[in-house]
């Protein structure tokens, strides 16, 4: 079965985690790979790109499976991400579009595919027929030394004449079940900035993994306290959560991130985030009801959305909100096995900071070092 023959060559190279969203064309790849690996099921293409970062940055070896379109929604995170921090992203993409297309609107994006790779500067690697297999092991080597993202675009016809490996409908778990919310929250006027929270958090940090936010968090955390064990994100807007998921996947170490109501609105991975259910995560949302670092526009979490019931609505369950000093260090006190979301309010406002003076090579440099020391 050529499923399970890639399955073999990933894990001869030492791929130990794919992250996926499935396409049709490899739905019987996609039966197989739990069996095999650690798979982590996405929602959002571009969600993995930031999973797939954290796992890497912590030492393990994952791989990306998406449809091709996916790529559109995932290049910006490539290009903001993997390729500004020199991180490896093995990508196999079902290419769509091309061959034997029934699909119309798979068609105007999928066909540019390689001309926008290319415009990129983002090696790809087109695997056409069952003769071509051994490409993967190209596409996976050369993420992984050259310390970039590399795109297997593989044809459907690749897999033609391979067996069925899991009919539809063997696969799907039992879905009854009850689902209870007794929830209620008040919402004072805040009285915290952004700023006076992550200092608060600074000051207690003692060995944990943080992710800080694109933009005027990472300054501010910078401006705090800065650590070799800090992650400053420069840009890959929606990807501060990802990337604290895949590192808590990654490692035993206490992984927080700190995000924003912003940033969590506009990404899919609380769901995956509460499906893989990491003990040792916990997620500050930084809630100011506003884009903080392009001007303070609002966001839905200023007057319509509450970012805690949001969390428990995509499953995690150890959440708290929090509205002054006294109450935020509380809960960090008091946060036990997570996963842990705790939901800051605030007011907004950026403290003035200046930039952070450290390149992106040598944020992920020492950041890694500082992972892997005991």
């Amino acid at each position: 079965m050529r499923e399970g023959c890639v399955l073999d060559r990933l894990g001869a190279l030492g791929v130990d985690t794919v992250a996926s969203l499935p396409c049709d064309r490899t739905q019987d790849l996609c039966a197989l790979i739990p069996e095999r690996f650690h798979a982590v099921d996405l929602t959002r293409e571009e969600d993995g790109v930031g999973i797939c970062a954290g796992l890497a940055m912590a030492g393990r070896r994952p791989v990306l499976h998406m449809q091709s379109s996916g790529l559109g929604n995932s290049l910006n995170a490539i290009m903001s991400l993997t390729v500004t921090f020199g991180l490896p992203l093995p990508i196999l993409a079902s290419w769509r579009g091309v061959y034997r297309e029934a699909i119309p609107a798979q068609v105007p994006f999928n066909r540019a595919v390689p001309e926008v790779l290319a415009a990129l500067g983002i090696p790809y690697t087109i695997i056409r027929d069952p003769g071509d297999e051994a490409l993967i092991d190209t596409v996976v080597r050369d993420a992984y030394t050259s310390m970039r993202p590399h795109v297997g675009l593989i044809l459907p016809s690749f897999w033609e004449g391979t067996d069925v490996a899991c009919p539809a409908g063997e696969i799907a778990p039992a879905r009854a079940r009850e689902s209870v919310v007794d929830y209620r929250r008040t919402f004072r006027e805040p009285v915290m900035t952004r700023n006076d929270a992550i200092r608060a958090i600074a000051g207690g940090l003692d060995g944990e993994a943080v992710v800080a936010n694109i933009g005027v968090p990472s300054k501010e955390l910078y401006a705090a306290r800065d650590r070799d064990l800090n992650f400053y994100m420069l840009g890959s807007y929606t990807q501060a959560t990802p990337i604290g998921l895949g590192l808590a996947i990654g490692t035993d170490r206490d992984v927080v991130v700190l995000d924003g109501d912003g940033s969590l609105l506009g990404t899919a991975v609380l769901p995956v985030v509460a499906a893989e259910d990491p003990e040792n995560l916990t997620i500050v949302c930084l809630d100011n009801g506003t884009f903080g670092s392009t001007g303070n526009q609002p966001t839905p979490a200023s007057g319509q959305v509450d970012m805690e019931l949001l969390a428990r609505a995509a499953g995690l369950r150890r959440t708290c909100k929090v509205q002054d000093e006294r109450e935020l260090a509380e809960a960090w006190e008091a946060r036990g096995r997570g996963p842990n979301f705790i939901h800051v309010v605030l007011k907004p406002g950026n403290a003035a900071v200046p930039n952070i003076p450290l390149a992106p090579a040598e944020i992920r440099e020492r950041f890694v070092r500082a992972l892997k020391r005991a």
